[in-house]
């Protein structure tokens, strides 16, 4: 495996202790010597970058004098703000603060691989997968929180007699939401990477300009589609009309 430089890096100072971690679970790597693997190495990267993020907004908040940096954010933040209090509703503050996370990362990971030597961790498979399972079961959870045992009401039907053909659909149609939340981030920003990258070897000066500009709509359209489903979903699990 190729590793980028920031996956060696971890590789070297943790990972003994990750290979040991995941023996004893009864995990066996593809490659013992470098149990770390790229797309989690860029996840701990993104992590790291919006950790320090946040911690730079906390450090310059200011009423009297809000900076470009509080005002970005506050930005970020009125922008998921609006998208779930339009498709959710009144009760969306809930929601917030995962709402936010969740964009905020995958827009982070999306563009990551514009910067030399990284790469999207989106672009593999397993990490928007990740996010789609993690949404998945938080709207859920939150479905059942706000409306019991009566939240399965839906996977039955408008009546009774229907529960035999109705569950299986749902069942399967809920399923098929992980598949769509996780196919439609990898394939674009797998596409996105590959066009760039073949470019990139092409024609090294110029053309790939508009490649990275071409990536970056990507990523953010992408974003806005992964936020904007989720959205949704906790807007029908968590509604009181089940």
């Amino acid at each position: 495996m190729e590793q980028l430089w920031f996956t060696a890096l971890l590789n070297r100072v943790f990972g003994g202790i990750v290979l040991s971690l995941l023996q004893a679970l009864g995990i066996h790597p593809r490659y013992p010597a470098t149990p770390i693997s790229n797309s989690f190495a860029m996840e701990v990267m993104v992590a790291l970058i919006l950790v320090i993020f946040f911690i730079a907004v906390r450090l310059r908040l200011s009423v009297e004098n809000p900076g470009g940096l509080q005002h970005a954010m506050e930005g970020i933040e009125g922008f998921f703000g609006g998208m779930g209090d339009e498709i959710i509703g009144h009760h969306y503050h809930s929601f917030h603060a995962y709402l936010v996370t969740l964009g905020l990362f995958i827009l982070t990971c999306n563009l990551l691989g514009l910067i030399p030597s990284f790469e999207s961790p989106t672009a593999v498979p397993i990490v928007p997968l990740g996010c789609a399972l993690l949404t998945w079961a938080y709207y859920h959870f939150h479905g059942l929180r706000a409306n019991g045992f009566g939240y399965f009401k839906h996977f039955i039907g408008p009546v009774w007699w229907l529960a035999p053909l109705m569950v299986p659909i749902e069942i399967f149609s809920h399923c098929a939401r992980l598949l769509s939340l996780t196919v439609r981030l990898y394939a674009n920003m797998f596409a996105g990477e590959m066009v760039t990258l073949v470019f990139f070897s092409l024609v090294p000066i110029g053309v790939p300009i508009i490649f990275q500009g071409l990536h970056i709509g990507v990523a953010l359209i992408q974003t806005y589609i992964f936020v904007i489903l989720a959205c949704v979903y906790l807007g029908e699990a968590t509604a009181h009309e089940h």
